[in-house]
């Protein structure tokens, strides 16, 4: 058994790099992930403009990154369950289902929290609240 590697900043850093081009996999391979890509750009337009707290951006924040999350092991338990097999098997289907889910899941929890956030904002912009 070999001793640990020393800590190195350019390995950590170099890290980030598959992380990065996931995330890029993620956007030109998934049209769900452009929705949400279109609704996070919104949201943050929004933010801005509205002129949100930091803690308010924060609970943004939080929950546009639960739906990109949720929605990123939704590909990658896709991906490899189709690496496994075609077929239809009960087991992959359900699981697939449950992976979906948690996007839909996050993704209507975050639609609650800029309900919340950027609702009453938006109304008061609009003269109506």
């Amino acid at each position: 058994m070999s001793a640990p590697r020393p800590f190195s900043l350019r390995a950590r850093a170099r890290a980030f790099v598959p992380a990065v081009q996931g995330l890029v996999l993620l956007v030109h391979s998934e049209h769900n992930a452009r929705i949400h890509a279109a609704a996070t750009a919104a949201v943050g337009v929004a933010a801005l403009l509205l002129g949100c707290t930091a803690s308010e951006l924060g609970l943004l924040l939080l929950a546009v990154a639960a739906v990109w999350t949720a929605e990123a092991h939704n590909a990658a338990l896709e991906r490899l369950a189709d690496c496994v097999t075609r077929e239809p098997h009960p087991g992959l289907g359900a699981a697939k289902d449950l992976a979906a889910g948690a996007v839909l899941a996050s993704s209507l929890g975050a639609a609650g929290v800029g309900l919340l956030v950027l609702g009453p904002r938006l109304l008061a912009w609009l003269g109506l609240g």
